[in-house]
C-alpha cells in the first residue's frame, strides 16, 4: 500500500536522507551543505519550499521538493526542485505518482506551468519526463555565483 501526501515537518529527516542519497546519485555527496535546522527553518518560519512525500507500507520512499518561481513573461509558476525515489525503489513507477502529484498543483492552481532542471548525463530521467512531453530548452544556459568574493 502506498499514499502520496503533503509533506510534513516531521517528514524532514527522512527528506534531508534521500537528499543526500540523490546527491551520491548526481556524483556530488559532498555537495549537501544544508542540515535539518535549516531544512526545518526555510520550511516552517520561511516557508521558501513545500515537498511531497511517497509512503509505502508508512515508510517515506520518496519525495518531491518544490517552490514558487516568478516569470517576468509567465507570473506565478510551481518550479520542481528535486524528484527523488530512494534507489531500491526505482522503476516501480513511483517517481510518476510523484510526478503527476506535482503537474496536479500546477493545474489545480491554474499556473501556467512547471519548471525543472534535470542532469544531462541522466538518461533514465530525460526519458522518463519524455514521456509526459516535456519540453527540454537548449537555448538557455545555467548560471550560479557562489558565495566567494569576486
Amino acid at each position: 500500500m502506498f499514499v502520496v501526501r503533503r509533506g510534513e515537518i516531521k517528514d524532514l529527516p527522512r527528506a534531508l536522507e534521500l537528499v543526500h542519497e540523490l546527491a551520491v546519485f548526481e556524483k556530488a555527496p559532498d555537495a549537501v551543505i544544508v542540515d535539518l535546522e535549516e531544512m526545518v527553518d526555510c520550511f516552517e518560519r520561511q516557508k521558501l519550499f513545500d515537498f511531497l512525500v511517497l509512503e509505502k507500507q508508512e515508510y517515506i520512499i520518496g519525495i518531491a521538493i518544490y517552490h514558487y518561481k516568478y516569470s517576468t513573461w509567465k507570473g506565478k509558476c510551481l518550479y520542481l526542485e528535486d524528484l527523488i525515489v530512494t534507489e531500491k525503489e526505482r522503476n516501480k513507477g513511483y517517481g510518476k505518482l510523484l510526478f503527476e502529484a506535482i503537474h496536479q498543483i500546477t493545474l489545480k492552481e491554474n499556473l501556467p506551468g512547471t519548471y525543472w532542471q534535470v542532469l544531462d548525463w541522466n538518461a533514465s530521467a530525460i526519458a522518463f519526463y519524455k514521456k509526459f512531453g516535456a519540453q527540454f530548452d537548449d537555448t538557455w544556459i545555467n548560471c550560479k555565483l557562489t558565495n566567494t568574493p569576486f
